[in-house]
């Protein structure tokens, strides 16, 4: 962990089994709940929930949401009950200049990683899109536009994914481990995150070393940007490092 308690959180979420599966990443979040300060509530930005323009959920009672094919039955089965937050998602739309959506629930990139960290689903959840069509520095402006929120003790948990490129996974690019183009980009990014290098990090897509193979589409990462821009340092700490499938880089970071 940071020196002091972090003000957002961007975690690595995998798979729908990630949360069950045996595996450094699910050994890290649990320990991390050891150790992590319960929040009041939690603004979950999510890589899964994608508009045009920015939103924010806002019902009473989010339902659990099934966004994913083809798993066990028992997935289907799972529940995760946490409230919701109305006020503090009209606070934050009205922060961001975001729609409201009274009835958006929770997606697997949120409640398999909030099932781990707080398994009694008792802390109030206020889901938030990312905008695949706007860039990182949109999505770090809307984090910049939340630091009111987490000064009440609010938490942004932004769930994605270190780095996320399915058709290498399917196609078994990762059979003989961990491949050099992934750990070339995840130390990339680890680096410039300590470092505080925010205009290298929203330049990313140039800077970065393979980060088209690492990350055809953006959406999985732009959730960093909104953990960065909330952030009172622009500093990215690398609290765990781990690869699945040998190309599935499931890093967990902490914003001061």
């Amino acid at each position: 962990m940071t020196a002091r308690s972090p003000r957002s959180l961007f975690l690595s979420h995998g798979s729908p089994l990630s949360c069950f599966e045996e595996s450094p990443a699910r050994d890290f979040l649990l320990s991390l709940s050891k150790s992590l300060p319960r929040p009041k509530a939690v603004l979950a930005v999510s890589a899964h929930w994608t508009t045009r323009a920015p939103a924010v959920g806002a019902a009473p009672a989010p339902e659990t949401i099934y966004d994913f094919y083809g798993f066990p039955d028992f997935l289907y089965k799972m529940t995760y009950p946490a409230p919701g937050d109305s006020a503090l998602a009209h606070k934050a739309a009205d922060l961001m200049g975001a729609d409201l959506d009274p009835e958006r629930g929770l997606d697997h990139g949120i409640w398999t990683v909030m099932s781990l960290l707080w398994p009694q689903a008792d802390i109030p959840v206020v889901p938030i899109a990312v905008q695949p069509r706007q860039d990182p520095r949109h999505h770090y402006r809307l984090g910049q536009s939340l630091k009111p929120l987490l000064d009440d003790g609010a938490l942004i948990l932004a769930t994605g994914c270190a780095t996320h490129n399915l058709r290498a996974y399917m196609s078994g690019a990762g059979r003989s481990g961990p491949q050099d183009w992934v750990s070339d980009f995840t130390g990339w990014l680890a680096e410039k995150g300590a470092e505080g290098d925010v205009e290298a990090l929203l330049d990313y897509r140039a800077q970065a070393p393979y980060a088209r193979e690492n990350h055809p589409t953006d959406e999985h990462l732009l959730p960093f940007f909104t953990a960065l821009g909330a952030s009172a340092d622009n500093k990215a700490t690398r609290l765990h490092a781990s690869v699945e499938y040998g190309v599935i880089a499931m890093d967990n970071y902490a914003f001061a």
